[in-house]
């Protein structure tokens, strides 16, 4: 048997220790995070691109945990979690989890490249966090960001081509800050996020800075985000060169 097929016999049998009904406790929360973390061993491959297809053949699987996360979250059951790490380790696999599950849902389109299409699927399609309705761009702007976490935008993903990299394994409290490095560092340093032109003395940067500028710098300006990114950067860029962001690929991050 491959290792895909026995991490999914393994992920079957878990399913069927969550409950689908009624309330949820902390050891069924447990259950649900080793089921996100089988599915994204099995699902997503080292360049955190996704197969999706395959999941959506299966879809029970990742749907266990997306049924624990409406009926559980660190407001619902404050008990559960005695750690900022963990309310933060919470809401970063719930938001990855809820996207995966949008895009199937939705029987995996192949882009959000139109303004109408991303209204749809990150503000009015919605999404149930301990019992309350949201939407994944009030999710992450009004949860996720009020932890004046700047790093927590390289470990967000919303299932497109130019999000950061999709870990393979899930968020976890006691590894949280070594991970949110780690994916920071991995961002900076690809050219696809950024490119430096010596040459003519500029940057290309991915629009999550131009989105977010003011999670990164206290002044809102762009030209400040080199002092940010020499932090990741391998290779240091003089904090004179102009700053210029990349075109964001909407294209969902389908496996080949």
């Amino acid at each position: 048997m491959s290792d895909v097929l026995q991490r999914l016999s393994c992920l079957f049998f878990l399913s069927l220790m969550v409950p689908s009904v009624g309330a949820v406790t902390k050891a069924d929360y447990e259950v649900a995070l080793e089921n996100w973390s089988l599915v994204l061993a099995s699902y997503v491959d080292k360049e955190g691109k996704i197969d999706f297809k395959s999941l959506a053949k299966e879809p029970e699987y990742l749907k266990t945990y997306i049924d624990v996360i409406a009926r559980m979250s660190p407001t619902s059951h404050q008990a559960v979690f005695t750690s900022q790490a963990e309310v933060l380790s919470y809401h970063l696999n719930a938001y990855n989890a809820l996207a995966m599950w949008g895009v199937i849902e939705r029987d995996i389109p192949s882009d959000f490249d139109s303004f109408f299409k991303r209204l749809w699927f990150f503000k009015l399609q919605t999404v149930i966090v301990g019992n309350k309705s949201t939407s994944l761009y009030d999710y992450e702007n009004d949860v996720i960001r009020v932890f004046n976490e700047p790093r927590v935008h390289f470990a967000l993903n919303c299932m497109v081509k130019d999000c950061p990299r999709l870990p393979q394994e899930r968020f976890k409290a006691n590894t949280l800050e070594e991970q949110l490095s780690d994916l920071t560092e991995d961002f900076f340093n690809k050219k696809k996020h950024l490119n430096i032109d010596h040459q003519h003395g500029f940057i290309y940067v991915s629009e999550i800075l131009d989105f977010y500028t003011e999670d990164f710098v206290d002044s809102g300006k762009k030209q400040d985000l080199l002092v940010y990114i020499n932090q990741y950067s391998v290779e240091k860029i003089p904090l004179n060169y102009e700053v210029k962001f990349f075109n964001y690929d909407w294209t969902i991050n389908q496996q080949p």
